[in-house]
């Protein structure tokens, strides 16, 4: 009773006390509104976002870009992309150099170099591994003190106390060598795994094909693991512990690029027999969950749902910086470390973010260090100039931002079915519709209206950066622009309307009067869509053509254009690798959807052009290459089974505490290049999260003054009740 009378005696103003005690312990050096522990405050941290959870991360399956942020942090094929010369090159990985290429004749005779790649009828790669390359440290590797491997054979009562890769208490490692690259080729042609490539090493990599027959076999008389070593593959030889030697069916200069894919990345035979136990399987425990590699990070945190942390590679042997690259890249800092071993990055921590807006307001606050600049933001970072080129704002400036773009090795395109009726053939009156239409679609429009300004006109399937790409003048497709004053400039809409009066079509009707409908295939739904397709039909309307717009989903899409049931579509291809035939292979009549089940979703077919495609795919960049290249592109201009398009244009904006940033659409091991100041980092956040007290502590003086009237109600009935107790009243 003493303690309660006590507590009744406190003046309601002490109540206050707390709130300001709390406002002074938040003054330190870490603002109250971080998402990071106090203790990450200074760590040589990378802290970025992802939108969308990785379904793979084994490297046989993965193909996809939000996968392979991971992946190629961990795996190391033999070849990798210099991170900053260009055109995008290729450079030695885990391989001490380039393959060498020796091409044989009918006979299986080698060819003396030099000579004319079509002379050849199949070829050989030949790499060297570098020796000393060590896996990071993985329990697959651990072994007990009579060196058998100790977790290949769990038990109950193991497994009883493991939920995750790192509930193992011994780990281990030990060298990569060229039998580990043969596996994971082996692994390509599992029915287990279903790999992507799978048609394609069928059809380029000698002794495919049976191999694949083989483990069909095998797969399906044993439900354990699958030992693939004692499978022959008679296109994948190891003559020695470093050497690796692939054989080809045919002559295929685009294979090297592949040799730079996690397809091609190595995987020990320790690690499939590790994952393969039912076991681990049940918990989710598994190669597409737990990747292991030799590369500069292993993944240590694998939370699709919430965050991926990747941790340095305790093992890794480091890898010097690039002393080279573009004439501009000294100047812009990007050789300062050259040399200087890799990486520089400690940790990088993903947070899973669905929507862009928190993602760029974390990235304000300094807890995001770099963001792409969407739509939503883009007019609070960037002023674009007359001939647009790209600046920061002066808010941006001043907080020591930094702005790269990059027009991406990618091509978004409206397109023709060629087999379709009214707008698929090859007459002239055919072709007199497709380019009329490709002159109506007002293409630049377009970009300034819904890409803000953020694209490159297609004037043909090759994107920049790509070699055949014709630049300015010599590239212009003049079938739909002129040269205006150094520019291109789109034809007028009454030269439109004389084609469509060729095509028989005038003021968009047939000569029977009826007026031409055509019919738009597309996935696009939304606000967004319809006011884009809204802006579409109007450029159709230019020609008295009725557009009509069939919406709906991708799988619904994919069936369509496989039975060339669409008749006008849109579509986007991203590159595999650099090289033309990544391209071009959209229109070569071999590759027709319909026929083939290819990537030629016009289904465009012309001999003279398939010829020469044949022809230029083989060859090495050279004048005769594009010479090609450009009767290619003249073909296309003319047959017109694209009616628009454009290269994106990517635009990304970094902190002033992040180094050795360049873009670079083909490389994604780009994590060990990147470089932080975590100081300047904790600086800036507290500079600009700092607390603001003042509205506080207003509030808090209005809050006294409330309580005024009540505080006097309770002295006075404190000095009644001290009265009363003095008269010995009760």
């Amino acid at each position: 009773m003493a303690e309660s009378a006590a507590m009744r005696r406190q003046s309601p103003l002490r109540l206050l006390l707390p709130a300001l005690l709390f406002m002074l312990a938040g003054c330190g050096e870490v603002p109250l509104n971080s998402p990071y522990p106090a203790a990450e405050r200074t760590a040589n941290t990378l802290y970025a976002a992802f939108a969308a959870r990785p379904k793979h991360l084994d490297p046989a399956i993965a193909y996809s870009s939000n996968e392979y942020v991971f992946l190629h942090q961990v795996y190391e094929p033999p070849l990798q992309y210099h991170y900053l010369r260009r055109p995008y090159t290729l450079v030695p990985l885990t391989a001490t150099a380039l393959p060498t290429v020796t091409l044989l004749d009918a006979g299986g005779r080698a060819l003396p170099p030099g000579t004319d790649p079509a002379r050849a009828v199949t070829s050989v790669y030949e790499l060297h591994i570098r020796p000393g390359i060590r896996y990071a440290p993985h329990p697959a590797f651990a072994r007990d003190a009579q060196g058998r491997l100790r977790y290949h054979r769990l038990d109950a009562a193991t497994l009883a106390d493991i939920d995750a890769l790192g509930d193992f208490p011994a780990q281990d490692s030990r060298e990569l060598t060229a039998a580990d690259f043969a596996y994971q080729i082996k692994r390509l042609a599992s029915p287990r795994v279903q790999s992507p490539i799978r048609s394609l090493l069928r059809t380029h990599l000698a002794g495919f094909g049976e191999l694949a027959e083989a483990l069909a076999e095998a797969s399906s008389d044993t439900d354990g693991w699958l030992d693939l070593r004692p499978f022959e593959l008679s296109g994948v030889q190891t003559p020695d512990r470093y050497t690796l030697r692939i054989h080809l069916n045919d002559v295929y200069p685009q294979f090297e690029y592949w040799l730079a894919m996690p397809f091609f990345a190595p995987l020990p035979w320790e690690a499939d027999r590790f994952y393969s136990q039912p076991g681990l399987i049940e918990k989710n425990i598994t190669l597409d969950w737990y990747p292991v590699g030799t590369g500069p990070y292993m993944l240590t945190v694998n939370d699709p749902n919430r965050r991926m942390v990747l941790e340095r590679n305790p093992l890794f042997r480091g890898e010097p910086y690039p002393s080279d690259g573009e004439p501009t890249d000294a100047a812009a800092g990007l050789l300062a470390d050259a040399g200087k071993s890799m990486p520089f990055i400690d940790r990088a921590v993903f947070s899973l973010e669905r929507e862009s807006i928190p993602v760029w307001t974390k990235f304000l606050q300094g807890y995001y260090d770099r963001s792409p600049v969407g739509q939503d933001s883009f007019d609070q970072v960037v002023n674009l100039g007359a001939g647009g080129e790209l600046a920061l704002t002066d808010a941006m400036r001043e907080r020591g931002m930094r702005l790269s773009s990059s027009v991406a090795t990618s091509v978004y395109y409206t397109g023709f079915n060629m087999l379709d009726d009214t707008v698929g053939g090859y007459s002239a009156e055919r072709r007199a519709l497709r380019q009329a239409i490709a002159i109506a679609i007002d293409q630049e429009e377009s970009i300034a209206i819904f890409q803000n300004g953020l694209g490159v006109a297609m004037q043909g399937p090759l994107p920049p950066g790509i070699f055949g790409y014709r630049d300015g003048h010599a590239g212009m497709n003049r079938q739909v622009y002129r040269w205006v004053d150094g520019q291109p400039q789109r034809l007028g809409i009454d030269r439109a309307r004389a084609l469509m009066r060729a095509a028989g079509y005038p003021n968009g009707r047939s000569a029977a009067g009826a007026p031409l409908v055509l019919y738009f295939d597309t996935m696009a739904s939304g606000p967004d869509a319809k006011s884009y397709l809204d802006w579409l039909r109007k450029q159709f309307a230019k020609l008295g053509v009725q557009l009509v717009v069939r919406s709906t989903d991708y799988n619904r899409f994919q069936d369509k254009m496989r039975r060339g049931l669409a008749q006008i579509y849109q579509w986007g291809w991203n590159a595999d690798y650099p090289d033309p035939e990544n391209f071009l292979f959209l229109f070569y009549g071999p590759h027709g959807k319909v026929k083939h089940g290819g990537e030629n979703a016009s289904n465009y077919h012309n001999a003279e052009f398939d010829r020469l495609f044949e022809r230029m795919r083989i060859l090495p960049n050279n004048a005769e290459r594009q010479r090609l290249i450009d009767r290619m592109v003249a073909l296309i201009h003319r047959d017109a089974p694209w009616a628009a398009g454009f290269h994106p244009q990517q635009v990304v904006l970094d902190h002033g505490w992040n180094g050795n940033l360049k873009p670079n659409d083909m490389a994604n091991n780009t994590l060990k290049y990147q470089r932080l100041d975590p100081q300047l980092r904790a600086q800036q956040r507290w500079a600009w999260n700092r607390p603001q007290w003042t509205p506080v502590l207003i509030a808090l003086g209005l809050l006294a003054l409330a309580c005024v009237p009540g505080w006097r109600l309770w002295r006075r009935r404190q000095r009644a009740g001290a009265l009363a107790a003095g008269s010995g009243r009760p």
